[in-house]
């Protein structure tokens, strides 16, 4: 069995190319053979609005490897990266992290977010971390979900990472019966961790992708994340973050006080960073998420969750047992306020927190996948 896989090659050390380099080696850990396949040429010099379209062509250059790609017994890659694929005999798995129509419907206009929300973002724009409250144009984001519901549509099956990347898709008329949730694991690094000290003076903390332009920001929520540090200037604050925006970086770090932040670290020293503060408080403010890596790193350091229903947070927060789902800034105020102020239900619920996040180990992940590639080749659908 030979998978070829095919993603874009960034680097980035998160977000789809950062779990789809995890699956690969996973996958091979495993005896799978999977062969990668990165396209090399992009269109340049081009507007804004066709940045989406610019995505799009950049996955057909593959073609060229077109012979090499079809000996292979299944092709899989990201949402439409596999599309040049699409009409050939060899099966595609199209793997769904997240949908851009989520993302869309998520994201409103600055006039249309909670006011204290949108006072925070034109702070920003004002200090110069943002020129504009909301992106120039929706239109590459637009023709993605167009590709995107042509990709699914086309794609043998489909693998959702979570209940809303399915309901995505089903609401934008896939048909349920091909698409498997399989959700993302977190490495077992975290899980060997030593994270047995629990905090009796609690932090708020955040991980993960902060954004970097109007959208994006909106999108992982800085702004709602600012206005709940801001109600607790007395806690301490810790935000690790990954962002290519220095000036936003900068500003969280003069303006927020009893703040500690720290920018782009290597996802395998966090842990270390974590030991001290099991029992603390861990901040999901996205309005979408597909799936919520972070969350569940959180949760296997004993951090507990105050999350919006994103991602995969509605499936496995219990609320006052391992964590808690809010709907406003004010009810996320309202918990973190609850927590602060008792020890013992947060001993409790950092014990749950932890025991949650075993369900998300490498090895539940590939398995689910290679049960999936030998019903395909077995033709058992």
């Amino acid at each position: 069995m030979q998978i070829a896989y095919i993603y874009n090659n960034k680097k980035i050390g998160t977000g789809a190319d950062y779990i789809n380099d995890f699956i690969v080696s996973e996958l091979k850990q495993h005896n799978v053979t999977v062969k990668n396949f990165y396209p090399h040429f992009l269109l340049t010099d081009t507007p804004i609005h066709f940045k989406g379209v610019n995505n799009i062509l950049f996955f057909y250059s593959l073609l060229e490897k077109r012979d090499e790609i079809l000996k292979c017994d299944i092709i899989q890659g990201t949402t439409y990266t596999p599309i040049a694929f699409m009409r050939f005999s060899k099966p595609v798995i199209s793997h769904f992290g997240s949908t851009t129509i989520g993302f869309l419907k998520a994201v409103h206009q600055t006039n249309h977010i909670e006011n204290e929300c949108a006072d925070i973002l034109y702070t920003l724009k004002w200090a110069g971390v943002i020129s504009a409250v909301n992106i120039k144009t929706r239109r590459p984001l637009n023709d993605i979900v167009t590709i995107e519901h042509y990709a699914a549509e086309k794609a043998d099956f489909i693998i959702a990472t979570s209940k809303i990347v399915k309901k995505n898709l089903i609401e934008n008329g896939i048909e349920p019966n091909k698409i498997q949730i399989i959700y993302n694991a977190i490495e077992n690094y975290w899980f060997n961790a030593k994270n047995s000290n629990f905090s009796l003076n609690p932090a708020i903390i955040f991980l993960g992708r902060i954004g970097e332009d109007p959208f994006t920001l909106k999108l992982k929520g800085v702004d709602r994340l600012i206005y709940l540090y801001q109600n607790f200037p007395d806690v301490e604050k810790i935000s690790i973050v990954m962002s290519r925006n220095k000036k936003l970086i900068s500003w969280m770090k003069n303006n927020i006080t009893n703040h500690q932040v720290e920018s782009n670290v290597t996802k395998k020293d966090i842990p270390s960073k974590l030991a001290n503060y099991a029992g603390s408080i861990m901040l999901i403010t996205s309005r979408y998420e597909g799936f919520s890596l972070s969350l569940i790193e959180g949760m296997s350091q004993g951090l507990i969750p105050i999350s919006f229903t994103v991602g995969v947070a509605p499936e496995i927060i219990r609320n006052g047992e391992n964590g808690f789902l809010v709907d406003s800034i004010y009810e996320a105020k309202e918990k973190i306020s609850i927590l602060l102020k008792d020890t013992d239900l947060r001993q409790k619920m950092s014990k749950n927190a932890k025991e949650t996040s075993q369900q998300f180990q490498a090895d539940i992940m590939t398995n689910k996948m290679i049960d999936l590639y030998k019903n395909i080749c077995n033709k058992r659908f």
